[in-house]
């Protein structure tokens, strides 16, 4: 869609920004397509079966979405996120394919007008991920409703390991759905907003102006303004990498994303004779870099701040069977202690991986790699040297080729006043997934500090596909019902 060439003044009901799993989830339920109770369907939850059979006639859209949610129990702390991941997934917390008990109409009467602003093509920061490793969530817990994604890979004569995806299969079938669900007219790509402001629309309610930029065919940034009723946050939290905020960490060997890393692979910079790399953090994101490197046969330096047993980390909380390679890297972080008391030239020399030494020093499973539990980066040189410290004030001085510092980000609310700071849980502090997400209402997911603004996704506290969902749901239904009550009000 060219929003240059847009009139400007239309008012639009609903403006989502973001183009990730959360928007177009948001735009399918926004385009008609109504959730329905099968009458032939039964739902595990002999509970939830009988209230969802107290009103079988209506949609989703009409029940009392907290009624529904009282005493259910999962993964989340958003009711409503539990709620819809349970109809649409029954029983998926034990990895069943059990059929979801909804029924899916398109009722075109329905629709509201929308707008999806997106940076890049529909699915968001998964196109920006490293595109072979595999998925954290299963397979089935990253579909949306109405295509079923296995199937589709199978189509695709994609394969599932352990009922994992990559997200490039990821990435590729969001940009399947958006089509195949008939959403695309309602997707802009190439977008930037530059500013949300509250104004009064000259039908006199109060809404937004949003103002951005476009690339056109030429590359060229057209500026856009559009207006709308209601707006929806739908950025997720991918947009800024975090920063240790240490002295040297601008230096040109330090990177803060998957991506940096990638495009020094693809230069040629790194080979087995490189200075081994640094990884910082002990995510997924950093998992995955110990793990590239390690394949490349580069030597790794692997520094975390927890301990390797702390049950917050993230590689205790994940079943062995299904997340092999993780349990890999836990493994490896694990085995690697007793090397701390050696000195780095000794890993250097005896365990680097090469043809010789791959297999002979049964002191050390995995050649190549030094872990430093309970580290911090203390500061960078500019000669490549990284100063880190343990607990107990000692201090280590590592030669490294490169610095990956891999340890999350944050969301880019910069086009609102005072990056959105008035909008969290802790009014005033950054805007924070885990620290401090965004505050709003559990069943209607409007902002509390801002009418007309509803938040989706990690912005929420949201991080897996699985859970998201249900912001949809609950943002789509009051959406509705606001429409419904001015339509009554005019009558």
């Amino acid at each position: 869609m060219d929003l240059h060439n847009k009139d400007s003044g239309d008012i639009l009901p609903v403006v989502i920004i973001g183009n990730g799993p959360s928007g177009i989830c948001l735009s399918y339920l926004l385009s008609g397509y109504t959730p329905y109770f099968s009458p032939e369907a039964s739902h595990p939850n002999p509970i939830l079966h009988q209230k969802l059979e107290e009103n079988s006639n209506l949609s989703l859209f009409e029940q009392d979405l907290e009624y529904m949610c009282e005493g259910l129990e999962g993964r989340s702390s958003n009711p409503l996120a539990v709620l819809f991941d349970s109809l649409l997934l029954p029983d998926g917390d034990y990895g069943l394919d059990c059929a979801s008990p909804l029924l899916w109409q398109y009722e075109p009467e329905r629709a509201m007008t929308h707008l999806v602003l997106g940076k890049g093509p529909p699915g968001g920061a998964w196109h920006a991920m490293e595109g072979s490793m595999l998925t954290l969530s299963l397979a089935n817990w990253m579909e949306l409703p109405g295509i079923n994604l296995k199937e589709w890979m199978r189509e695709k004569r994609k394969n599932v390991r352990n009922d994992r995806a990559t997200p490039a299969d990821i990435a590729s079938y969001y940009q399947h759905y958006v089509n195949k669900m008939g959403l695309s007219k309602n997707f802009a790509h190439s977008t930037t907003v530059t500013s949300v402001q509250r104004v009064s629309l000259r039908t006199g309610v109060p809404g937004w102006h949003i103002q951005g930029t476009q690339k056109n065919n030429n590359g060229d940034e057209m500026p856009f303004l559009v207006q709308a009723e209601n707006v929806v946050l739908a950025t997720g939290t991918s947009d800024s990498p975090a920063h240790l905020g240490v002295e040297g960490e601008s230096l040109p060997f330090v990177c803060h994303s998957f991506q940096e890393f990638e495009a020094v692979i693809s230069s040629g910079r790194l080979c087995r004779s490189s200075e081994p790399v640094l990884v910082v953090g002990a995510g997924l994101t950093a998992a995955d870099a110990v793990l590239c490197t390690h394949h490349l046969n580069v030597p790794v330096y692997h520094t975390f701040r927890r301990g390797v047993l702390d049950p917050a980390l993230i590689f205790n909380q994940l079943p062995r069977l299904l997340y092999p390679e993780y349990h890999k890297v836990h493994q490896m972080m694990s085995q690697q202690q007793h090397q701390l008391s050696h000195s780095v030239h000794t890993f250097l020399s005896q365990h680097v991986a090469s043809p010789d030494n791959e297999h002979t020093n049964s002191s050390c499973s995995y050649p190549g790699y030094l872990s430093f539990p309970k580290h911090r980066v203390v500061s960078f040189k500019p000669n490549g040297k990284c100063v880190l410290e343990a607990a107990d004030g000692h201090q280590v001085v590592l030669q490294v080729s490169l610095a990956l510092v891999l340890i999350g980000s944050q969301p880019n609310l910069s086009f609102l006043p005072e990056d959105g700071r008035k909008l969290g849980m802790e009014p005033g502090q950054p805007i924070s997934c885990r620290r401090n997400p965004v505050k709003v209402d559990p069943f209607t997911y409007e902002c509390v500090q801002e009418v007309g603004m509803y938040a989706l996704g990690p912005l929420v506290g949201e991080n897996f596909v699985r859970f998201l969902k249900g912001g949809a749901l609950g943002t789509a239904c009051h959406l509705m019902q606001k429409t419904r009550g001015q339509r009554s009000e005019s009558q």
